[in-house]
């Protein structure tokens, strides 16, 4: 179990990185509405398979909570296959944070909102991206 949670901070750990955007394509808006308080920042994570639980996305986001809600663009983003990772940073130190027994203290969410008892599957969580504007929810 610390191994998995090990990897899964790891990767929401570095979302904050520097992003690698792409030249053409358009975007995807994120929303997440069911945020429990507004304290931190929400950070987000286009990734591919091959950035998944690297830490590094192609694209990363950092955004400010208001009223439990929040509402992010990723811009001129090509046609492919993605997951899209979503951090409560509450306490502002760019990592996730864990209980004693390994269980993440702060809230998190995926595309395609699975329910998964251990790390995130890519194989859960990818979604096609024709190169069409998309609009998604993502629940904590």
């Amino acid at each position: 179990m610390k191994t998995i949670t090990l990897m899964l901070a790891l990767a929401i750990s570095n979302l904050i990185c520097n992003a690698q955007e792409t030249a053409n394509g358009k975007s995807i808006t994120v929303t997440i509405e069911n945020i429990s308080n507004n304290n931190g920042h929400i950070l987000l994570s286009l990734q591919t398979e091959e950035t998944f639980m690297k830490g590094l996305g192609i694209q990363n986001k950092k955004t400010e909570i208001v009223d439990g809600k929040i509402k992010v663009t990723f811009d001129n983003v090509e046609a492919g296959t993605y997951t899209i990772l979503a951090l409560h940073d509450e306490n502002d130190n760019s990592k996730m944070d864990f209980e004693v027994n390994g269980m993440p203290k702060e809230s998190y969410g995926m595309s395609n909102n699975p329910i998964m008892y251990g790390p995130p599957q890519f194989s859960l969580t990818k979604f096609d991206y024709k190169g069409e504007n998309l609009e998604m929810k993502i629940t904590f």
